[in-house]
This record gives structure tokens, sequence and C-alpha cells, in this order.
């Protein structure tokens, strides 16, 4: 392990403190550019860490007049929004949207995997949405991300291979296409009429739809 990140970075101490193994592993071999590391170290070194502290006095701050007592637990526009954890997507900007408008629902790749299934399932049958968006990106971590490696190094570190698919995909248009399918397929989700998909560019904020 150490040899392999003194290879491609002369900050190896850094990373170590700051990430795990196995991650920091998937990321330079997902990268491979000793730009991307460098750009890496560097976002990380910009906060305290861990955040914790940080966090809690911001929401401190926030909470001092804050009132949400006007918002119901139901979204107000009837929707319910699949999408992707990467940090680059803030869904209330893209869209437009206002707190306590819509569910957002995310996960890596913004996967239709069954835990997103129980949520819409939820979101739908208990909390009054209707409609469905499917919002995958451009530049996504699972993108032609080895399926097949990523379980290795598990193995590997732990002994064991993971129990869940890793939902890594090679077309994010196919991908969403895939998503809305298991969605319409699902005998959980009873309203499927209003179900859009999309593609957002992570550089130019534009949304690409799905057809």
């Amino acid at each position: 392990m150490a040899a392999f990140l003194f290879e491609r970075l002369p900050v190896f101490p850094l990373l170590v403190d700051l990430a795990q193994p196995c991650q920091a592993r998937s990321f330079f071999r997902s990268r491979g550019r000793r730009a991307d590391a460098v750009q890496y170290v560097s976002a990380m070194a910009q906060h305290p860490f861990p955040n914790v502290d940080d966090f809690v006095s911001r929401n401190a701050a926030r909470a001092a007049d804050f009132d949400a007592s006007g918002l119901h637990k139901n979204p107000s526009r009837k929707v319910a929004i699949v999408t992707c954890m990467d940090a680059r997507i803030d869904v209330f900007a893209m869209l437009g949207l206002e707190n306590g408008e819509a569910h957002i629902i995310r996960n890596a790749g913004g996967a239709v995997t069954d835990d997103a299934i129980r949520s819409l399932c939820l979101s739908q049958r208990a909390l009054g949405t209707e409609e469905i968006l499917v919002i995958h990106h451009t530049d996504c971590g699972l993108q032609n991300l080895s399926e097949d490696e990523f379980n290795a190094d598990l193995e590997a570190d732990l002994g064991v291979r993971p129990p869940w698919a890793l939902e890594s995909f090679r077309d994010p248009h196919d991908d969403v296409r895939q998503s809305i399918k298991r969605i319409e397929l699902s005998p959980y989700i009873p309203e499927t009429s209003n179900v859009s998909g999309f593609v957002y560019d992570v550089v130019t904020g534009e949304l690409d739809p799905v057809t």
C-alpha cells in the first residue's frame, strides 16, 4: 500500500490520515493521474478534519433563527427524486426547489436498489407523492468502475465479498433507462405514469432528458 501511494504522490502521510486504504486505492486506480491526486488532497485540507465540531457549530448558527413550522411532512410538489450522492450535486439548486417540496432519495449512483424502492413505496403510499424523477450524472464515481476489482479489494482487506451489488455502469443514459424500468416493474410503487429520467452535467449544470 505504501509503495503504491509513494509512486504517485509525495504526501502519503496526509492521505493515510484522511482516507481508508481501500478508498485511496480505488481513487488512484480510477483516476490514475497525479494532478487529480494533488487536487484530491488539497480539497481535503481546506476544512478541519474530523468535520463534526465545525458542522455542529454551523448548525447552531443556523438554528438560531430557523423556523420550519409551516412545512408539512408530505412534499408539497408531490414528487420524489432519486439521484446520486455525488458531492457536486445540489439537488435544490439544480431544480429550483425549496425546502419541503420534494423527497430526495440519494445513494451511490442514484441506483434504484431494493432500499430505494422501499423509500419510493413509503413516499407514494404514506406521504402522497405521485411523480418520480431519476437523475444520474456525468463523471460519476461508479461509471466504468470495475466491480470485480472493487470486490477483490474488499475481499483482500476483509476476507469476504459484499452481499450487495456495486451497481457500476458504462453509460449514464442507459443506466437511467434501467432504473426507470425497475421502478415501472416494481409492484410496490403504485403510480408510475409520471416517471422521468435525466443525466445532469456536473460541469455545465444542464439536465439532459433521457428518452
